[in-house]
């Protein structure tokens, strides 16, 4: 580690100091507060995963949240068990997928699943009491065609309630979804160890 001068360091202190200033002043200016329409989309890990952090950061706060999950239903997720097991009081989950498509390769019941889902999610984000509700890999839905984007861009644009938040997660998202978000981040993968080395998916990181 590098030792610093007496200087040195007085140069650090008014170098951040004019970064506090300048923080504060725009700050100062950002006043309003909105639902918004969130997207994490991307090839890269970790979307669903930031979907419920936000989740259990509504659950701190004490607002009331749900989520619905279109596609990884079936499989095992201890995100999913912790909010069904210790914040039910406050966090409605509703498993509504039956598994990728291969899985199931039934495309009409993977349709039908998809309705189900969206029609529940629909009727959790018009209750305002819900602070966010997270769509767990709905662009994997709209990707194969289960639901149109259009359909789901006008209920959010028309029918979401000023200050809810819905979050939205999955590989592709749309362009008419990304056009009506207010935040969209994208993960994007540089390195994996499944690929790389032949890693199988481990508890506490992928599930």
């Amino acid at each position: 580690m590098t030792d610093h001068t007496p200087e040195e360091n007085k140069q650090h202190a008014e170098r951040m100091a004019k970064v506090q200033a300048a923080r504060k002043k725009m700050m100062a200016k950002k006043t309003k507060t909105k639902g918004l329409i969130i997207v994490h989309t991307g090839n890269g890990k970790g979307k669903s995963s930031s979907g419920f952090g936000m989740i259990l950061r509504c659950i701190g706060h004490g607002f009331p949240c749900a989520v619905v999950q279109f596609i990884k239903g079936s499989m095992y997720s201890a995100d999913r068990e912790l909010l069904v097991d210790r914040f039910s009081d406050i966090c409605q989950v509703h498993v509504m997928g039956e598994g990728f498509t291969w899985d199931t390769q039934d495309r009409e019941r993977d349709i039908a699943a998809a309705r189900r889902a969206w029609e529940k999610a629909k009727d959790l984000i018009r209750d305002p009491q819900n602070r966010m509700v997270l769509l767990d890999e709905l662009n994997i839905a709209l990707r194969y065609d289960y639901l149109d984007a259009e359909e789901i861009a006008e209920f959010l644009l028309s029918e979401k309630p000023e200050m809810t938040h819905v979050v939205i997660t999955g590989r592709n998202a749309p362009d008419r979804l990304i056009e009506i978000a207010d935040l969209v981040s994208e993960m994007k993968e540089i390195k994996h160890p499944f690929r790389k080395q032949g890693i199988a998916a481990q508890a506490g990181v992928e599930f």
